[in-house]
C-alpha cells in the first residue's frame, strides 16, 4: 500500500551531503510507488516551542504565528516521518530540532497523528561513529515515544564538504532504504 512520507531535512546549506541523501531517499521511496513530500525546515522561520501548552486553541497547531503552521497539516497527512540531517554538536541542527519541538502540539491538541513509522538519514564530517551516538539515541526515544517504528537508520561519516556524499555508497543506500518501504 502507497504511503505518504514526509521528509523534514535540517540543513542551511542547499543541495549538500544531507540534501543529497534526502533526494536519493526520495526517488527510492517513489520507485517504490511512495508519494513524498519534502519539507526543508532551514528555510522556514520556526521558533521554539515555549511550551504555552495552547496548541491548536486558535484554529493552528501552534498559538505562535510561524511556519510550523505550514508543516503541521503535512505532518498529519503523513504516514511516514523521515528525519534527513547534518550533525551539528552530537545531535540534530537548530532548524529541524525547532519542528521536532513543535510536534508537541500534537500531544497537548490530542490530535493522534497516523504516523506509525520514521527514518533517520544523517551526514556529518566525523569519522568516529561514537560522535553520532547523540542523535541516533534521541530519534529512538522520540520513535519509541510516539510508537513508531524505526524502518532504518542510515550514517554517513567523514563528509564535510558539499559535494563529499558522491564519493561514498550513501545515496546508494539511502535510495534502497526508500525503496525498502512497504
Amino acid at each position: 500500500m502507497a504511503k505518504n512520507i514526509l521528509v523534514l531535512t535540517g540543513s542551511p546549506r542547499k543541495n549538500g551531503n544531507s540534501d543529497k541523501l534526502a533526494d536519493a531517499f526520495i526517488a527510492g521511496a517513489q520507485q517504490a510507488g511512495h508519494t513524498t513530500v519534502k519539507f526543508a525546515t532551514a528555510e522556514k522561520s520556526i521558533k521554539g516551542c515555549i511550551a504555552c501548552q495552547t496548541c491548536f486553541s486558535n484554529g493552528s497547531a501552534c498559538s505562535i504565528p510561524d511556519d510550523f503552521a505550514e508543516l503541521a497539516p503535512l505532518v498529519e497527512q503523513a504516514d511516514m516521518v523521515v528525519f534527513a540531517c547534518p550533525l551539528y554538536w552530537f545531535t540534530f541542527p537548530a532548524q529541524l530540532k525547532a519542528a521536532i519541538d513543535k510536534f508537541f502540539a500534537f500531544l497537548i491538541g490530542k490530535r493522534p497523528l497516523k504516523v506509525k513509522e520514521c527514518a533517520l538519514l544523517v551526514v556529518g564530517g566525523g569519522e568516529d561513529l561514537k560522535i553520532y551516538e547523540g542523535i541516533v539515541k534521541s530519534y529512538h526515544l522520540m520513535a519509541e515515544f510516539l510508537g513508531w517504528k524505526d524502518s532504518g537508520v542510515i550514517l554517513v561519516a567523514g563528509v564535510q564538504d558539499k559535494q563529499d556524499i558522491l564519493n561514498t555508497d550513501g545515496l546508494k543506500r539511502a535510495e534502497a532504504l526508500g525503496k525498502s518501504i512497504v
